[in-house]
């Protein structure tokens, strides 16, 4: 049984879920919820992956970036979703690439949105942590609600 889409004004787009993804198991699982959330409630998603490179490069010597960080980004993106989508999806699929600060960026692509949706912990999580700074900054900024999606190995 197909659930009924949600409620929105005549000639208005169709609603739309935002989705942070690195290439952690934790933003794996979040985009897994987000799709199906959005193909129970007809909802497109919009897969986000954004970094600051200042903070990624403050730990290296100076050295120029790599070559094409936003093509690999979309790649291992693309990848991602078909992972956890397959190549036949039943809703709408965008992805955006922008660098910048991820708790700034994903606040600002959650603007229109009903839902903002990010794994517990990335990459830069410390282990022990339950909340990592950017779901926890979204959590507090987003312009929409947030849901903040753990790992199966944090719950059990």
């Amino acid at each position: 049984m197909m659930a009924e889409g949600v409620d929105r004004p005549q000639g208005r787009e169709r609603a739309r879920i935002v989705v942070g993804v690195d290439a952690s198991e934790e933003s794996e699982e979040a985009l897994r919820w987000a799709a199906r959330y959005a193909e129970f409630v007809g909802a497109s998603v919009e897969v986000v992956h954004t970094w600051d490179l200042a903070k990624e490069l403050a730990w290296l010597e100076p050295m120029p970036p790599p070559a094409g960080p936003t093509d690999v980004a979309r790649e291992a993106m693309s990848k991602m979703v078909d992972r956890v989508m397959g190549p036949e999806r039943s809703i709408e699929v965008t992805t955006t690439i922008i660098e910048g600060h991820p708790a700034k960026v994903l606040a600002e692509r959650a603007k229109g949105a009903i839902l903002l949706v990010v794994g517990s912990r990335g990459f830069g999580g410390f282990d022990g942590l339950l909340l990592g700074s950017v779901s926890g900054a979204c959590a507090m900024h987003a312009p929409c609600s947030v849901v903040i999606v753990r790992s199966s190995k944090e719950a059990a």
